[in-house]
């Protein structure tokens, strides 16, 4: 009797076990899945998390993701690894999965190849590429229309110059860049095809004293603006910008930002910034993936229309600034219609035309 009353008690707790066991299993997490709240985590480029310009971008919309969702920055919640070399990106991404997080972002171009190997590998955890595609079921590629940005601050150039000089840094002659270049020069074109531009290339991202260097021999030659699409080497125009302005208050050293509003970098030398909203990507990602409507295998782009791209506000103390942001706003109006289409490679830029 006393043996059947224990087989009962156990058969008894057996089946709790079990029925408290799939009530545990749901739960909020729409998006992994895994028995826990999503989560998500990006490994910046050699940049850095700090580089005032892409990987920051990139971090502040996942920091907005994370606060209105209620997470907290760490392990379940939201977090970064930062790369201090190519060979970084692999170790950290697997680092993140492993860790558990259920979206995994690699920032940025250089990390295509690291995003592609260990996606295959790891096909549980969804991952996202920024500025590239990589075809896997699991992988996310986000993409911008650069050159409608680029298009806008060559407008804000083509407009402020009095030397009828400009310039432009590129970091690496890589797609992403050709498309801000390309519609630097379309946007200088519709407004003032007269206007000469310098065109310069680092060849890398990650070196503002190269930005600075060729920011000085711009300047030197006559340039009143420069934009800069680099990444971290974009920073030393700033400097450069600054210790110019400094020696000669009289002088216009206006400075083009990238990515987010770099207005921090200068009160009297930035003029405005070719918005890539990287962060309202990857907010919007992270909310999708959450809510279990990740874009697997998918390109998400995003421009204009999207709130993806655009222009910072121009500097008070631009001379005409009421005239700039009237034009501004015109070709906003233009390109959101479809009325202008912006080129987006050199070769479009040769027979582009806005009339």
């Amino acid at each position: 009797m006393k043996k059947r009353n224990v087989a009962m008690m156990l058969s008894i707790v057996l089946a709790l076990g079990t029925l408290l066991g799939a009530c545990g299993k749901s739960n909020d997490n729409k998006g992994g899945g895994k028995g826990k709240t999503f989560s998500a985590a990006m490994v910046t480029d050699i940049g850095g998390v700090d580089d005032k310009s892409f990987n920051q971008s990139s971090w502040e919309g996942l920091e907005k993701f994370g606060e209105k969702n209620g997470l907290k920055k760490g392990k379940g919640g939201y977090d970064y690894l930062q790369s201090q070399s190519d060979a970084d990106y692999t170790t950290n991404l697997n680092t993140l999965v492993r860790q558990g997080f259920d979206l995994v972002y690699g920032i940025g171009f250089l990390m295509t190849a690291a995003v592609d190997e260990i996606a295959k590998q790891q096909k549980n955890t969804e991952f996202a590429i920024v500025d590239d595609q990589v075809k896997q079921p699991n992988v996310a590629s986000v993409l911008f229309k650069e050159q409608e940005a680029g298009f806008l601050a060559g407008v804000a150039a083509a407009l402020t110059t009095k030397s009828n000089h400009v310039g432009f840094i590129g970091g690496m002659k890589v797609p992403v860049i050709e498309r801000f270049e390309s519609g630097f020069l379309a946007g200088i074109k519709a407004v003032k095809p007269a206007v000469k531009v310098d065109i310069q290339f680092a060849g890398a991202f990650d070196k503002a004293e190269f930005g600075q260097a060729i920011a000085s021999k711009m300047y030197s030659s006559g340039a009143d603006v420069i934009f800069a699409a680099a990444g971290a080497t974009g920073n030393g125009l700033f400097k450069e910008a600054n210790d110019r302005k400094k020696k000669d208050p009289s002088k216009d050293f206006w400075a083009i930002g990238v990515d987010r509003d770099q207005a921090d970098m200068g009160s009297d030398i930035v003029l405005t910034s070719a918005l890539k909203r990287v962060d309202v990507a990857v907010e919007d990602l992270s909310q999708k993936a959450k809510d279990g409507k990740f874009p697997g295998g998918k390109v998400a782009l995003y421009g204009l229309a999207e709130d993806g791209v655009g222009l910072a506000p121009i500097n008070a103390k631009a001379t005409n600034k009421a005239d700039i942001e009237a034009a501004v706003n015109d070709w906003i109006n233009k390109i959101k219609s479809g009325a202008v289409k912006v080129p987006g490679t050199l070769k479009e830029v040769d027979t582009f035309s806005a009339k």
